[in-house]
């Protein structure tokens, strides 16, 4: 029997791009009024199957003669059709039939002996010509009946707003499919919802077999129809939802692809530190997206706040030169901080974004490394005290090294030494240390702030607006209150004091190992050039001298005859 083919009108939404585990129903305009529909449709299919039957007999009649001339001439036919195999078999018994009805025909006649012989000669002429035909007759009925339950069976076809949505077994199954999927809407909408009773319609007939469908299959389609949910699968991050998709397995790619970006051939293993799980079910039909577009949203960042803990020594400025950022910028996310008075244990914001998703990334490492070596120091009365020089010098040894190293986000946050083998020892230095008591005014290597006060100008390139200002601005200028004591910055001696120019009053201290130091803009000079000063001793007094917008203290840090930033020095 051939099969018609039928097309299928294209659905709405992302979800008609789903392949259906079975053959698509055919979607008809439904029929309303005249004949009933149930009637209409199986009349057009017995019209079918009868014509389609009719084709099939009109085909298998000249294979039924030869057949029919093989079996008379004891040949034996043989056949893999089942039509001609229930003949074959018909046949074959015909024979026996034959034997068996005239026994019973000779046993009458005897017991009709009596009757007379006109009659019982009609009797057997009778039997003779009609009694084969009542066993094909009625095989013949039976198999087309066993043939049209083989290909046909009652089933209810469901159509919602006009279109044919899919064909079920029975209308009950379809009417729990569609309970049971408003029962799942209202629950992942969070809202109540029902289907409109006039917009669905189920209607019983005979159909193909191959058109019914399982009533999960139905109940999808039908969520596809309504438009409210979808089947599909969700992301989460944390239990924050990120994006579904209907694509069984696409999430999974996504996040190794997300993985391997990071993978090497030494890696040992890829994590996130987040708790990321695929959950499957039904959706909000808004949340379904594109691949493209759930990958967008796993490499952007989240509001969260990433934060620095002040420990000893650190700077304003150091801290924001570590992290990769100006100390305004710092400053713009850490509002109420005094930038000059940072205390151990203050926390700090970096940044207000962090990533959707942290990769953590474990290496197996094998690398060689330098051992640090001894030093050994021996007493110098020649020397200052803190001062230090190499008598001898040391070298480093050498091992190899297997090491874990744990990244995060590329950051290396952990290493776990596996095992270590040394390839060559160290050769320990020998220093001299100095045992001579140090000047006061001897410099301590390290700066002090000249005073307290707000930083009103940075180290480098600015607009200032102010005739005769220089825009390349070479320090830092300090805001306080006239006559504010101005101390040097550490010990050294004194080169310059006096009036300079755009400078006014200024201080210039030399500290004997590489670095000069510069306090412009005071009011008064409290030491004078040649003079050695001690690191903390008042040299000036603020002021607004020279090119200056208002009172404040300027200083200047030059290093090796280079101005560099103080904000990098001051402790």
């Amino acid at each position: 029997m051939s099969e018609q083919k039928r097309s299928t009108p294209q659905r709405s939404g992302a979800s008609r791009q789903r392949r259906r585990s079975n053959a698509s129903p055919r979607r008809r305009p439904s029929r309303r009024g005249g004949m009933p529909q149930w009637l209409s449709g199986w009349l057009e299919h017995m019209a079918l199957f009868f014509s389609t039957l009719g084709a099939r007999i009109r085909r298998i009649g000249p294979r039924a003669r030869t057949v029919m001339r093989e079996s008379r001439a004891r040949n034996f036919p043989e056949s893999n059709r089942f039509l001609v195999q229930v003949f074959l078999v018909i046949g074959g018994m015909f024979p026996m039939w034959h034997s068996l009805l005239h026994e019973r025909i000779m046993a009458r006649r005897r017991q009709r002996s009596h009757a007379a012989g006109e009659h019982e000669d009609r009797w057997r002429r009778h039997a003779r010509r009609v009694n084969p035909f009542y066993f094909i007759g009625g095989a013949a009925v039976v198999a087309a009946i066993a043939l049209f339950f083989s290909f046909y069976t009652l089933g209810t076809t469901v159509e919602y707003n006009g279109s044919v949505v899919d064909t079920v077994a029975s209308a009950a199954q379809a009417r729990k499919a569609a309970s049971k999927l408003e029962s799942i809407t209202t629950e992942t909408l969070g809202k109540s919802y029902e289907i409109a009773k006039d917009a669905i319609h189920y209607s019983t007939a005979f159909v193909r077999r191959s058109d019914v469908t399982d009533s999960t299959t139905f109940e999808q389609d039908l969520a596809d129809e309504l438009g409210q949910v979808t089947y599909g699968y969700s992301l989460y991050v944390d239990d924050e939802l990120i994006g579904s998709t209907q694509y069984a397995g696409a999430l999974d790619e996504l996040l190794k692809q997300i993985k391997q970006v990071y993978a090497s051939a030494d890696t040992l293993s890829v994590d996130f530190v987040e708790n990321v799980r695929i959950a499957e079910g039904y959706v909000p039909t808004d949340s379904v997206m594109n691949l493209g577009e759930i990958a967008e949203i796993l490499n952007s960042t989240k509001s969260g706040e990433v934060t620095y803990t002040v420990v000893k020594g650190d700077t304003w400025g150091q801290i924001a030169n570590n992290n990769g950022m100006t100390a305004a910028e710092l400053e713009a996310l850490n509002p109420g901080y005094d930038i000059n008075r940072i205390h151990i244990g203050d926390a700090l914001t970096l940044s207000n974004a962090v990533p959707y998703l942290t990769v953590k990334v474990t290496e197996r490492q094998n690398y060689v490394e330098d051992v640090n070596y001894d030093v050994n120091y021996v007493s110098d009365s020649s020397m200052y005290q803190g001062d230090e020089r190499v008598i001898s010098k040391g070298s480093f040894g050498k091992a190899d090294i297997v090491a874990d190293v744990t990244y995060i986000n590329g950051e290396e946050q952990e290493r776990t030494v596996i095992s270590s083998v040394t390839l060559s020892d160290p050769v320990a230095e020998t220093r001299a240390r100095g045992t001579k008591v140090r000047p006061t005014w001897y410099p301590t290597g390290s700066f002090r702030w000249p005073c307290s006060g707000r930083i009103t100008s940075y180290f480098g390139y600015r607009s200032t607006g102010i005739r005769g200002a220089t825009s390349n601005h070479k320090g830092i200028d300090i805001a306080c209150s006239y006559g504010t004591p101005i101390y040097a910055a550490d010990g050294g001696r004194v080169t310059y004091a006096g009036y300079k120019g755009a400078m006014g009053y200024v201080v210039i201290i030399d500290h004997n190992n590489g670095y000069v130091t510069y306090y412009e803009h005071n009011s008064s000079l409290l030491v004078s050039a040649g003079q050695t000063v001690y690191k903390g001793q008042q040299v000036a007094k603020a002021g607004r001298s020279g090119v200056a917008s208002g009172v404040h203290c300027h200083f200047g840090i030059q290093r090796n005859g280079s101005y560099v930033n103080p904000l990098n020095y001051l402790s």
